[in-house]
């Protein structure tokens, strides 16, 4: 157990560039108090001393702010930041080196007993406000943008945002998605546009809208490639007409407004 509370201190040094020192932790980090409380809880939870766990979760949830219910497995390196709100259930499953935001929920949808709330694998990455309900699983490093209700299993890699949840970023794995990606950067590159400072990790709607159009232009390309092909075999010249080019300089001020 205290093995375990020694890897919750140091991982609040890995995930919050705020923390100076250890005694400050200790002291002021309402996460960690939570995560302390809860430790000891489940322990007498696990050992039948459900009354004694009770009371010592309520008295966590009364200095902290967060609820955890005993009966929660919660693996290593758990990490609350801020913590305000938090809501853990009792059938819920935490895998290793998790973090949730202020206003957390990981709740039920069920008054039937047995498994009724989330299973957070390995590395998930929960945002402030999200509510994460039900016996789904956030799959390994999973993401759940901010106030996002998300009510279906999440694959490994994956962010989810919105209401209710839905998936905008995978994890790639096939190499379909690199023919994918290359075909978006050609089509941007005929076209000037980057999407600056925008990352799988954290993803930028306005950027996605833009490969969804850089998608389907692609395709156009290639089927207009095809047919005029198949024109020029029989002898019809009407494609040998050149489209207008592109010239970067026809782009420089909507650069100049993204980088702003």
């Amino acid at each position: 157990m205290f093995e375990r509370i020694r890897e919750d201190i140091q991982s609040v040094f890995h995930r919050d560039p705020a923390a100076r020192s250890s005694i400050e932790v200790v002291l002021n980090y309402p996460g960690l108090h939570a995560i302390i409380f809860h430790r000891l809880a489940h322990r007498l939870w696990r050992s039948n001393w459900k009354l004694s766990a009770r009371i010592i979760s309520s008295f966590s949830r009364w200095l902290t702010g967060i609820e955890i219910h005993p009966g929660a497995t919660i693996g290593r390196r758990f990490f609350i930041d801020h913590g305000m709100g938090v809501v853990i259930g009792e059938t819920a499953e935490i895998g290793d080196d998790v973090t949730l935001y202020h206003g957390v929920t990981l709740g039920g949808t069920s008054w039937n007993k047995g498994k009724r709330h989330p299973t957070l694998a390995n590395g998930v990455v929960v945002g402030a406000g999200a509510k994460v309900l039900g016996p789904i699983t956030v799959g390994q490093d999973g993401r759940v943008g901010s106030n996002s209700v998300v009510t279906k299993d999440v694959p490994a890699g994956a962010t989810v945002v919105g209401i209710p949840g839905r998936v905008i970023s995978r994890a790639p794995t096939v190499d379909a998605d690199s023919q994918t990606d290359r075909n978006r950067e050609e089509m941007a590159k005929k076209l000037g546009f980057e999407a600056y400072g925008v990352t799988d990790d954290m993803p930028d709607p306005v950027a996605q809208a833009i490969h969804l159009l850089l998608d389907h232009m692609h395709a156009v390309d290639t089927k207009i490639d095809r047919m005029c092909s198949s024109l020029s075999e029989q002898g019809i010249r009407s494609c040998d007409e050149r489209l207008p080019e592109l010239n970067d300089e026809d782009f420089d001020s909507v650069k100049a407004e993204g980088t702003d």
